[in-house]
């Protein structure tokens, strides 16, 4: 069989970003899930984004929907590619081409913006959510789509039966062609000729073009669809035609630690938000944003850099940081964090201490202030001497705790 040739001109790249994500409220109160903070200095849509644009894909359209102000923000101002050779980084918002329904489901949002594609003209389309924490060279899942000759096919992850009732798991044969789905099952069906194991959709999508353009007008007529992409389109598919699963734990990217391979993280909640940015502060982490091999690309705020101030050990009035994130304009001023992870602009005054917790942008941390196991969204002042994850009772009263006792503080809140 002769090597498949991979012409990214021939592609176009959806990506799905108009999620409410009401798991990760109050920190969606007013953005879209993609449009969430993440790791200090990015947001959420952006490792998906920097996946694509790594991998020399430079046609990307990104759907949005809910609260899409800050991502139409961030898109415009940080992802401006070179429109003279045709690249773009493109936000389309509803339009109700197809009528006057917002997007009904996953597979509708690509169904009412089908003129994209009949416009675009492409052979391939790849559809990826924007809303996961990984690195992927994008290529490689193409070459395989393109090398096994597959209507469409789903990126997927081996994880422990016992972690695979979390998810959507999909059933291959030996040669790995899609011969079932699973909705988080209780007795998951494991990988041939690997034991214990299953595979987990992660929710990115491979199609060729008239596959999926046929599949999705004859969905839109379904009357009992829930016009989604795992719930109906692939299952129509895979009754149809070749489908195949791409084993994500064999993707390499440039630079990548072994530690690192296969590192996939749905950020669908607010603990796993939690834990995933904390993964980034660990002394050797299993995700490495310092790559520059492989950078997460962003929008570069004009600040000045992070600032430590005041080295008085004797009244213990000292500007420090362990196993933390501090992002640019941030300036600590005699306080102390420990496994923190700062965005932009933030203030930490003296003799306070942070610890185990997420600060966004502009959040100041008053004098003598102590706070642990937080996020704090952008602009909250906590006030001078007030304490935040020492009295579990008084701190479900103020504000939203998770199940995992991490605490939420909304934006703009003032914390006495």
């Amino acid at each position: 069989m002769n090597s498949p040739v991979l012409n990214t001109a021939d592609i176009l790249t959806m990506i799905l970003a108009g999620g409410e994500g009401r798991r990760l409220y109050p920190l969606t109160a007013e953005r879209a899930k993609p449009a969430v903070p993440f790791g200090g200095r990015y947001r959420i849509i952006d490792f998906v984004l920097s996946n694509f644009v790594n991998s020399g894909f430079y046609r990307i359209k990104v759907l949005t929907q809910y609260k899409s102000d800050s991502l139409n923000k961030h898109l415009s101002r940080g992802w401006n590619l070179s429109t003279m050779v045709g690249h773009y980084v493109e936000a389309v918002p509803p339009q109700q081409r197809m009528g006057p329904d917002w997007f009904k489901g996953s597979a509708d949002a690509i169904y009412q913006n089908m003129n994209l594609i009949t416009d675009e003209r492409p052979k391939i389309v790849c559809v990826f959510g924007a809303d996961h924490i990984f690195k992927m060279d994008v290529r490689q899942m193409v070459l395989v789509h393109l090398a096994m000759q597959s209507a469409c096919t789903i990126a997927a992850i081996p994880v422990p039966v016992e972690e695979a009732r979390s998810f959507g798991v999909i059933e291959v044969d030996e040669d790995w062609k899609v011969v079932g789905f699973q909705e988080k099952p209780t007795k998951p069906r494991e990988i041939p000729d690997r034991p214990g194991w299953a595979l987990a959709s992660m929710g990115n999508y491979i199609f060729d073009i008239d596959p999926l353009v046929d599949v999705l007008k004859r969905d839109a007529k379904r009357a009992d669809s829930k016009h989604d992409f795992g719930q109906d389109i692939l299952p129509t598919l895979m009754t149809e035609g070749r489908m195949y699963a791409y084993d994500f734990s064999k993707n390499r990217v440039p630079g990548m630690h072994d530690r690192e391979v296969g590192y996939w993280r749905d950020v669908g909640d607010l603990d796993a938000y939690f834990a995933a940015n904390m993964d980034l502060v660990s002394v050797t982490p299993v995700i490495d944003i310092h790559n520059q091999a492989w950078p997460i690309h962003t929008f570069a705020h004009p600040a000045a850099p992070a600032k430590f101030v005041f080295a008085d050990d004797e009244h213990k009035r000292m500007g420090v940081a362990t196993d933390s994130l501090v992002s640019e304009g941030c300036i600590v001023s005699g306080g102390r964090l420990n496994r923190c992870v700062l965005s932009r602009f933030v203030r930490v005054n003296s003799y306070s201490k942070v610890e185990h917790s997420i600060l966004l942008d502009e959040v100041v941390i008053g004098r003598h202030a102590q706070v642990r196991n937080a996020i704090i969204d952008k602009h909250a002042h906590i006030k001078p001497g007030a304490k935040i994850g020492f009295d579990d009772a008084a701190d479900r009263a103020r504000f939203h705790v998770t199940k995992k006792g991490i605490i939420v503080v909304p934006k703009g809140a003032v914390v006495d």
